[in-house]
């Protein structure tokens, strides 16, 4: 299937419009802060996973958008005992049906050094078969890890409707 040039470039005006903006200090700290007390008010379970993980990542904004194609990305923060121990950003590619474009919140959850230490180095990547949880009232009451990370999305904005394959890549930059 071709997918014609105006299809893609449609894919990355909505992402940019939806993406994130710059590091930028206290800014994305602040959004870091505001999207865990909303994952915490959303489902009070999901205090576990920020009290019990190894580390985890925030994207306190992920802009997404496709029409064929589709394409997401964020920026966010890292956490190790509950401290910032870097910087992280999110790129996701996906092929399939799908229309419209949404900004979410996501937190990755590393339920061990190993898999910790797999994002840090950048050999992490998450592949059509991992799935992410959507947030709500008691979901992280039976939430699992899953190859050693539990992954959780809370939809902000938009409306994409998709049946897609597709992967997220990730980048890290200690502090």
């Amino acid at each position: 299937m071709k997918t014609p040039l105006s299809t893609v470039i449609m894919c990355m005006v909505l992402v940019s419009t939806l993406s994130v903006e710059a590091f930028a200090g206290s800014a994305i700290d602040e959004r870091c802060r505001e999207a865990i007390k909303l994952f915490k008010k959303t489902d009070s379970g999901i205090g576990e996973f920020f009290r019990d993980a190894y580390g985890y990542a925030i994207y306190p904004r992920v802009g997404k958008g496709g029409m064929g194609i589709g394409a997401a990305r964020g920026k966010g923060l890292v956490y190790r005992g509950g401290s910032k121990v870097g910087r992280t950003s999110l790129h996701q590619l996906t092929i399939g049906f799908q229309l419209g474009g949404q900004i979410y919140q996501e937190a990755i959850f590393f339920d061990s050094k190993r898999s910790f230490d797999d994002f840090k180095g950048g050999n992490f990547e998450l592949s059509a078969q991992a799935s992410a949880i959507a947030a709500s009232a008691g979901v992280a009451a039976t939430a699992k890890y899953s190859h050693g990370v539990a992954i959780f999305t809370l939809g902000k904005a938009g409306l994409m409707y998709e049946a897609t394959v597709g992967g997220q890549k990730f980048s890290y930059k200690p502090y």
